[in-house]
């Protein structure tokens, strides 16, 4: 039916003004950058939707660029000098993927001292550097985002800093290591022992050639310094964490844990208490009911005890090419809607405003309190009621004790389960009984952790 122009009075629709993409500028191209490209590319109307304006790769720094423009291909311009992405003025935002702790700090500095956002997922860099890098970002007005840095696909970074802001953290454990979690995975369910477990692991692509970082603790103890900043508003503080690794355990404890029901995971546990905060990297028996003893082969999971909100958990994947793009690709999103936002009124890099951050001190080992597994190799079985009664007159509360089952080629080994007990007073017990008369070989000490 004719409407009169006049008479109607209906606005005819607009044309959005031509909104300007976000431009990034990506070091490194390999297993982290190549998926980034190729989610960035796969998804981009649905990334625009959400950013509010188009995300576009305009430059890529690579050691290999034939290797890279068979990535990305001819469309972007590539360099094999990182400092031309950080300082390039058509750059908006710089993605550090390469990893390592040196050149990557000089690339970070440099672009956020040409007022460049940055995002990474290098957890090495920002633990170990990342004091001066926040700093230098606070006085330029830049962000530095690094979801990905931390348990890869899991958003555990924006759900301290974000979706748990109304709470007093009490506590953070998770396993956030896939190749630890992968080896004890293994040993457990086929019965390997540890070098078998870690050989596997590598065929796979999960470990390295040198999977020292991983095996020893370090990368967790990495991630551990970021997951305790954003949950207690304290400072990134590497040196504080106390690492153990799995490189230690045998096939026997994996199976006496079981026998208790427990299975040993590698967790990085941050537990703030009066006196301090608690940073502990090292394999504990977790109960086999509880759902982080069932986070198996290279998946991760973080616990978070609130105050308000109680204990919430979430699990993903550890590692994955396109799983860490997932993150680097959020923070991406969260760069491009800050256009107009005054850098007070951003969230802040480490959850809490710098007027707020504490230095809250890290407790020492001997502080610590929890309840131990001890497995005792014993002359005899029949000495079972002799070395109980020996830890009980050590002040070290035992829980339960039982006989391992047997194994292979080994003697009695005596089991034992404690209640808690403080660090200091189990490390002294432990030394002692080492000489014991009943004792037949090396014993070997984890914590129990509850998780409740």
């Amino acid at each position: 039916m004719y409407r009169d122009p006049v008479q109607s009075l209906e606005p005819l629709p607009s044309r959005p003004a031509a909104i300007r993409a976000l431009r990034v500028g990506m070091i490194g191209i390999g297993t982290v950058g190549s998926g980034t490209f190729r989610v960035l590319a796969r998804n981009q109307a649905e990334i625009a939707g959400r950013a509010g304006r188009p995300i576009e790769l305009v430059m890529v720094a690579a050691r290999n660029l034939v290797r890279a423009a068979a990535i990305v291909g001819a469309d972007v311009p590539l360099t094999d000098d990182p400092l031309r992405v950080a300082t390039h003025p058509d750059v908006d935002v710089v993605v550090e993927v390469a990893g390592g702790t040196g050149p990557a700090r000089e690339w970070v500095l440099a672009a956020i001292a040409h007022g460049k956002h940055v995002v990474t997922a290098n957890k090495a860099l920002l633990a170990v550097h990342g004091a001066e890098i926040f700093a230098a970002a606070r006085r330029h007005g830049v962000a530095v985002a690094y979801e990905g840095a931390v348990a890869v696909s899991i958003p555990i970074v924006k759900a301290l800093r974000e979706g748990l802001a109304a709470n007093r953290i009490e506590w953070v454990a998770g396993i956030i290591n896939g190749t630890t979690n992968f080896i004890l995975s293994k040993m457990r369910d086929e019965g390997l022992d540890f070098a078998a477990a870690l050989a596997q692991a590598q065929a796979l692509g999960y470990a390295e050639a040198d999977p020292a970082f991983d095996i020893e603790g370090i990368d967790a103890a990495h991630k551990l310094t970021l997951l305790a900043a954003n949950a207690f508003g304290t400072t990134v503080r590497l040196a504080d964490v106390q690492v153990q690794g799995i490189t230690a355990l045998e096939r026997v404890d994996v199976a006496s844990a079981e026998q208790l029901g427990y299975r040993i995971k590698l967790l990085g546990v941050a537990r703030r208490r009066e006196e301090g905060v608690e940073l502990r990297v090292q394999p504990a028996l977790v109960p086999a009911s509880h759902l982080m003893a069932h986070v198996s082969g290279s998946m991760n999971a973080v616990m978070v005890k609130g105050d308000a909100s109680g204990v919430t958990m979430y699990y993903g994947a550890g590692a994955g090419s396109e799983q860490t793009a997932s993150a680097v690709i959020a923070d991406l999103v969260d760069v491009a809607r800050l256009d107009g936002t005054h850098a007070a009124q951003r969230v802040p890099h480490l959850g809490f405003h710098a007027h707020a951050m504490s230095a809250l001190p890290a407790l020492p080992r001997a502080e610590a309190c929890g309840a131990h597994y001890l497995r005792i190799p014993v002359q005899a079985a029949s000495q079972i009621e002799a070395v109980s009664g020996w830890l009980a007159g050590q002040q070290v509360p035992v829980q339960q004790v039982a006989l391992a089952a047997a194994q292979p080629g080994m003697g009695a080994q005596l089991l034992v389960l404690t209640q808690p007990v403080r660090q200091g007073t189990m490390d002294l017990a432990l030394h002692a009984l080492q000489a014991h008369p009943s004792v037949a070989g090396k014993v070997t000490a984890l914590c129990v952790e509850a998780l409740a």
